[in-house]
């Protein structure tokens, strides 16, 4: 057979390639792997949305739904955008789709055309530029590393960035991979850009509620002349820990909403129908101060940990701020086949620098017991990779 050239322009995503080894490992050889690989928190589902899950399931919610979403379930998101980052919309400003992810997708697909640019920022999630690509798009990179992965000093970079092709700026905060909030002062640059030159921004808030300690974040969307020009993308899984529910959705204009409803309902029809009544129990009856609390809590002592050992071994780390990932500098030419060969002569599992446009680096989730880090640390330097 002969495919597509925008499908021979990408690669399957490098976290899954480690995933992929690490059950391989587990299923086959009875591996035991210290899987620091995985962007899922280990926590459970809050129990009263598995019983609505069941409940939904019971009442044979197995149909079809408005391709946008459940009106209920809209109008759930919409309040809670406005109760929890002080956002305005409507149910007429809401997507819901089979997670986060297709929400990213669908909306290159409705502003990119062949040949536009989208700028993206460095580290940037393993996904976002072969989206950009498979719309037909070339994505123009903004580093962050000089900097400590903070934005606020990469602005005038940003600005350069900017062409007469450029369709979209790509906005992640809290980072994946690094963790890294971005600053007020960091979010009001990327405002007067795409104020000046009349962009639209795509705002991946997915982490908004994964804080430590006193960090806060404003969404961009609240900033002076961004209503009118940012989508807003967030969803269930890391909230909620709901990452198998896929359900995600993206606030933006209703032109956007349009136009991206014209993609979601030609690609997926609509998000599953118990699923979305999950969500609508989700945010209706979840104590996300509490629950995300907790959850922190857990990752910050985890954090802390990580830090101190890669500290104690003269290695460079960024504290980060929020997510639940910490990046830090490797020593190796080749970060890919260093995180294949930590997974087979040390047992844990890493993500490449490479996946994020950042060699030199690896992503450590912190989805391991305080003393499964501690172990994955010794194994890593007993095998020499530390």
């Amino acid at each position: 057979m002969e495919f597509a050239e925008r499908v021979h322009a990408v690669e399957p995503a490098a976290p899954f390639v480690i995933s992929n080894l690490v059950s391989e490992l587990e299923e086959q050889e009875d591996a035991d792997i210290v899987d620091l690989s995985v962007g899922q928190p280990d926590v459970e589902t809050p129990q009263h949305v598995i019983d609505a899950t069941k409940d939904a399931l019971d009442a044979g919610h197995t149909t079809y739904t408005p391709s946008n979403g459940l009106l209920s379930l809209r109008e759930s998101i919409a309040g809670y955008l406005q109760d929890r980052f002080d956002l305005d919309y409507g149910p007429e400003n809401i997507i819901a789709t089979p997670g986060g992810k297709h929400a990213l997708y669908e909306t290159l697909q409705a502003i990119v055309d062949p040949g536009d640019e989208v700028i993206v920022i460095d580290p940037v999630w393993s996904s976002y530029e072969p989206m950009v690509k498979l719309a037909g798009g070339e994505a123009v990179h903004v580093g962050t590393a000089p900097y400590d992965f903070q934005l606020e000093p990469a602005l005038d970079d940003l600005e350069a960035a900017v062409s007469d092709d450029t369709a979209l700026i790509m906005l992640n905060s809290p980072n994946n991979p690094s963790g890294m909030v971005f600053s007020e002062a960091a979010f009001e640059g990327v405002r007067d850009i795409a104020v000046e030159y009349d962009l639209p921004v795509l705002s991946d808030e997915i982490y908004a509620e994964l804080l430590y300690g006193d960090k806060e974040q404003r969404s961009l969307a609240t900033y002076d002349g961004m209503m009118e020009r940012t989508i807003t993308i967030n969803g269930f899984s890391k909230t909620f820990s709901m990452t198998g529910y896929r359900l995600g959705f993206m606030a933006a204009p209703t032109d956007h909403t349009t136009q991206a409803g014209k993609v979601h309902s030609h690609s997926v029809s609509c998000a599953s129908n118990f699923v979305q009544r999950a969500g609508i129990e989700a945010l209706e009856n979840t104590d996300i101060d509490a629950f995300t609390g907790d959850m922190m809590e857990t990752f910050e002592a985890r954090r802390d940990l990580l830090v101190d050992l890669l500290e104690e071994r003269d290695i460079n780390v960024m504290v980060p701020e929020g997510a639940f990932y910490v990046m830090f500098e490797i020593d190796s030419d080749d970060d890919m086949e260093y995180c294949k060969d930590a997974v087979r002569e040390a047992g844990v599992g890493l993500v490449p620098g490479q996946a994020f446009n950042t060699p030199g680096y690896v992503r450590a989730s912190l989805v391991e017991t305080e003393s499964r880090i501690q172990e994955g640390i010794d194994r890593l330097e007993d095998a020499g990779f530390l």
